[in-house]
């Protein structure tokens, strides 16, 4: 609980970090937002008034107020896992209270990952378009695709030292975009009238495009689900404090280039070589401008990056995801390195980067996954709020105010399907198939496990490793075991031990791993079933530890040897007499799926899909960290189809 505390505490430092590590993406989105929301204006034939303009900074304002200021910072933060964030962590607290919430969590992971494919090429090439102003040749998209190329190949070696310059560097952006707003909120105080809600409301009311105008509207808020996912990064203290400061040059900087467009309304076309957000920055300092942008928008995609790792190997370890290999670069807490994740978003970046060219047109790909994102968090959180006893007036008001503020954002974005959201969706929707077919292949599975009472096997287990008669297998014999109880034991497992091939132990141990809602939880539990013979070890690890059972074991085995309350020396006589420990043995069991067993076409489907994935990611060996240990795998069908289940008849001689 300590820790807890501790990355709650308010700290100097603390606000410092999160301005790097948590605002990066909602911090980069004045690059690109006014510029596509005028985009769809102008392209309706509208003329620029002051009405619309204040309208539309309006909606932003309330935009953040509402969306970002209420939902994330105040309620949702409050859901905190142990200190950690994110869909998944929220997942992980809820997820008692109703099975079928699996689904908005899944949901929300893969809109989250479609997510972080668009954002760093849409928020790079904002950045480096700004270069057009003054060296119109430049090629775009190649500088682009090699920035991000260099982003993604230093991923391998860890982000501590890049990681250190975030908060100075987003700190100077932030203020950079206050000042710049105010230098221009000077020339017209009349665009602060945008800070009362009224014009918001006109706007919507009056305009008929206003559900498109939205959708460029939402863009404002996209960094607002990554906010909650770095909670175990920052604090909550941290991450509320520096959002006032954060939401204030935001604003300023929104206001500033309203002012700019409401001079220019007469010739102001969207697009790179006209976007506000530079055109309020001094001449001369362009192109510092677009060298700390483009720095910023690096930090946003790093952000996004990593909360894409985190999300992936807690959604491993929650069992919704294969098994993969995951890397720590560095000693960091939260620090990992997924190359499989990694090559799938560099692919993804780099594509959409050379398949639109410009960021004006990755604008339609962009928000339609995050909106969904968001409204599957709004359901997660409404159940916490169930659970911490909250009144039911108060859940009620939650749900019906988000949900109808999400869903009018999702209605529209949809008209974003056409013009390119498919990809995003597309995405999210190859990704909820995976996630979604390891959750059921699992349920499958489990269903056909049969389990026996291991006291029935007591003596015919002591009685097999004191039998000289039968070859040892090994003096230490460890077997993986899912039962959730000591009473019990997997049949297969009894089958392997007494009749597969008779396998005599000097010991025999049963590990079970099993995966706790708290994220950095590490307890375990010895059984000593039969003393001196078979001993249980029940490991609760949280979603977010790394599951290297062959270093777990054997640090429990060292320890119960210091304690003297078991004893690993060979009972081999050459050896005993040296006092040499015995060699250990794991026996991992693989199922697969027999053509006869009987399922379902959908279940069958889901079954053929799983081994499918299976047969592409970490074996069983390697997902448990046994790659260094004495291992055996033995191949047994899902499901043992017995001589009762076939017919014959007998024909007369």
């Amino acid at each position: 609980m300590s820790n807890h505390k501790n990355v709650n505490a308010l700290t100097a430092g603390g606000v410092l970090i999160s301005l790097g590590i948590v605002f990066g993406d909602i911090g980069t989105s004045p690059l690109y937002t006014l510029n596509a929301i005028f985009k769809t204006i102008l392209g309706d034939k509208q003329l620029v008034t002051a009405d619309i303009v204040l309208g539309v900074l309006s909606c932003i304002i309330w935009t953040l107020t509402l969306q970002t200021t209420i939902k994330y910072v105040i309620i949702t933060l409050r859901a905190d896992n142990k200190g950690e964030g994110g869909i998944f962590s929220l997942f992980s607290l809820v997820r008692k209270k109703a099975k079928w919430l699996v689904i908005p969590a899944i949901v929300g992971g893969c809109a989250l990952l479609a997510d972080g494919i668009i954002t760093p090429s849409i928020t790079v090439t904002s950045a480096i378009e700004g270069l057009t102003n003054k060296f119109s040749h430049i090629p775009v998209v190649y500088v682009v695709i090699a920035i991000l190329s260099i982003l993604f190949i230093i991923q391998q070696f860890g982000t501590n030292l890049v990681g250190k310059l975030f908060g100075p560097v987003m700190f100077v952006w932030f203020a950079v975009l206050g000042i710049v707003g105010i230098s221009f909120i000077i020339k017209d105080f009349s665009i602060l009238k945008a800070l009362n809600p009224y014009y918001a409301i006109h706007l919507l009311i009056n305009n008929n495009i206003a559900f498109i105008i939205l959708g460029g509207v939402f863009l404002c808020t996209t960094g607002a689900e990554a906010l909650y996912s770095d909670l175990g990064h920052c604090g909550r203290n941290n991450i509320r404090i520096s959002w006032i400061f954060v939401k204030l040059t935001l604003i300023l900087n929104y206001l500033g280039q309203g002012v700019w467009i409401l001079q220019n309304a007469n010739n102001y076309i969207p697009g790179a070589k006209m976007n506000p957000f530079f055109q309020i920055v001094p001449e001369q300092y362009q192109i510092a401008m677009v060298i700390l942008a483009t720095m910023a928008a690096v930090i946003a995609s790093q952000a996004l990056i990593s909360g894409s790792f985190t999300l992936i190997a807690e959604a491993v370890r929650l069992n919704l995801w294969p098994k993969i290999r995951i890397v720590y670069p560095t000693t960091s807490k939260g620090q990992l390195y997924v190359p499989s994740i990694n090559l799938m978003l560099w692919i993804g970046c780099c594509s959409i980067v050379w398949f639109w060219e410009k960021s004006e047109k990755m604008d339609a790909a962009y928000g339609l996954s995050i909106t969904i994102a968001m409204l599957m968090t709004t359901i997660l959180v409404s159940y916490y709020l169930k659970i911490k006893r909250f009144p039911k007036y108060i859940i009620a008001i939650f749900i019906t105010v988000y949900v109808i503020i999400e869903g009018t954002f999702l209605v529209s974005n949809l008209h974003k399907f056409m013009e390119g959201g498919w990809l995003t969706v597309l995405i999210g929707s190859c990704l909820f198939t995976v996630m979604w077919s390891w959750y059921v292949a699992r349920k499958i599975k489990n269903r056909f496990v049969k389990y026996v009472e291991i006291e029935d096997y007591f003596q015919i287990i002591s009685e097999l490793s004191d039998d000289i008669s039968v070859p040892k297998y090994s003096s230490q014999l460890v077997y993986l075991t899912s039962a959730n109880f000591k009473t019990e034991i997997e049949s297969k497992i009894i089958y392997s031990i007494i009749q597969k091939e008779p396998k005599r132990a000097d010991v025999y141990w049963l590990v079970h791993v099993d995966v706790v809602d708290e994220p950095y939880t590490r307890d375990y539990k010895v059984e000593f079933l039969i003393p001196g013979k078979l001993i249980r070890i029940d490991f609760k690890l949280g979603f977010r530890v790394e599951q290297r059972v062959n270093l777990l074991y054997r640090k429990v085995v060292e320890e119960l040897v210091k304690n003297g309350e078991v004893d690993i020396t060979s009972q081999y006589s050459s050896l005993n007499k040296h006092k040499i420990a015995g060699d250990f043995r794991f026996v991992l069991l693989e199922k697969q799926l027999s053509k006869f067993a009987k399922l379902s076409f959908y279940e069958r489907s889901i079954m053929d899909y799983y081994f499918l994935l299976k047969h592409f990611s970490l074996s069983e060996v390697s997902g448990f960290g046994l790659d260094s240990s004495y291992v055996d795998v033995e191949t047994v069908p899902l499901i043992f189809v017995t001589p009762d289940d076939i017919e014959l008849n007998r024909l007369a001689v």
